[in-house]
């Protein structure tokens, strides 16, 4: 006979760490592409400026 397996005895918080921890990589991996972009868009705003002699 094969024995029932027990209940989780972990707390619920526990469980749930390493989703949590995947959605703050995500977040933060997001984060960076979205400051890349405005960084690299960020030049083309600024006027071109003229060199006049």
């Amino acid at each position: 006979m094969a024995n029932p397996q027990p209940a989780s005895l972990r707390p619920w918080f526990l469980e749930s760490v390493p989703f949590v921890v995947v959605l703050l990589i995500v977040a933060h991996v997001l984060a960076l592409v979205y400051w890349m972009f405005r960084l690299a868009t960020e030049k083309e705003r600024q006027p071109r400026r003229r060199k006049a002699h």
